[in-house]
């Protein structure tokens, strides 16, 4: 195996049940071990990377440092690369809002739309508000227009010329990507070749190496890396976060 992807750990607006999108909250103490274990399921597994890239969230960030620290302990070294589109879905003017009090304020339905649909993105929001990305320092060297909301559609757009660039590198070395479930799930759509409607039912668990096979010819899934339980427990975990119900998930 030669390319592994790695949601970052749990974050705390994840431990909080919260929209977060591009909000730049940090890892929970749960999320700090995930990714910890992360890098020693990598070691276990002998996967040395060569070549690492992350979002410009920290929570991607600080998942690799985790991981490149445990390999620096077994005097392995290797950098990470930072780049946007590896961000999250940017969820418009839901980012910061209770996933439960939002249902309840728009209709279960209408979130679940907003949330799990292909192509229908939330409700953008407003330019030169807290949420714009355009005016927050962390992005002031991006020259692109950057989004106020985004379906899935856009993160695949999106995320398109990294994949590429990614899935080149992968051929030659080995490399590890730490992003997040919506910029994973395009890529997964993508190297899986899954149709629109196969792809909104997959959920990709926090901490949990999946790897694959790069060749010149050929892409081989080979899957996820670690406990059979752990990752089952995590991904139903994840499944239940993705529905709306009245409680923490």
């Amino acid at each position: 195996m030669n390319l592994v992807f790695i949601r970052h750990g749990q974050s705390l607006w994840n431990l909080e049940n919260k929209f977060t999108g591009w909000v730049d909250v940090g890892l929970s103490e749960r999320g700090k071990k995930e990714a910890i274990d992360a890098g020693k399921t990598l070691l276990d597994n002998n996967f040395l990377p060569k070549a690492c890239f992350t979002s410009y969230l920290k929570r991607s960030i600080d998942t690799a440092d985790y991981i490149v620290d445990n390999f620096k302990k077994n005097s392995i070294t290797f950098t990470c690369e930072r780049k946007w589109e590896l961000n999250e879905r940017h969820y418009g003017g839901l980012q910061g809002l209770d996933k439960i009090e939002t249902a309840k304020k728009y209709g279960a339905e209408q979130v679940q739309i907003w949330r799990r649909s292909f192509d229908i993105p939330p409700p953008l929001t407003k330019r030169n508000s807290k949420h714009d990305p355009n005016i927050d320092d962390l992005y002031s060297e991006i020259k692109s227009e950057l989004p106020l909301g985004e379906s899935l559609k856009d993160v695949v757009s999106r995320v398109k010329s990294t994949y590429q660039q990614i899935l080149s590198l992968s051929i030659e070395k080995k490399v590890i990507v730490v992003a997040h479930g919506n910029s994973i799930r395009a890529m997964v759509k993508m190297l899986d070749k899954l149709s629109d409607e196969e792809i909104i039912k997959i959920n990709i668990p926090t901490g949990i190496p999946l790897a694959y096979n790069i060749s010149n010819n050929n892409i081989e899934k080979i899957g996820y890396l670690g406990d059979e339980e752990a990752i089952s427990n995590l991904t139903k975990e994840v499944e239940m976060q993705s529905k709306i119900a009245d409680k923490k998930g």
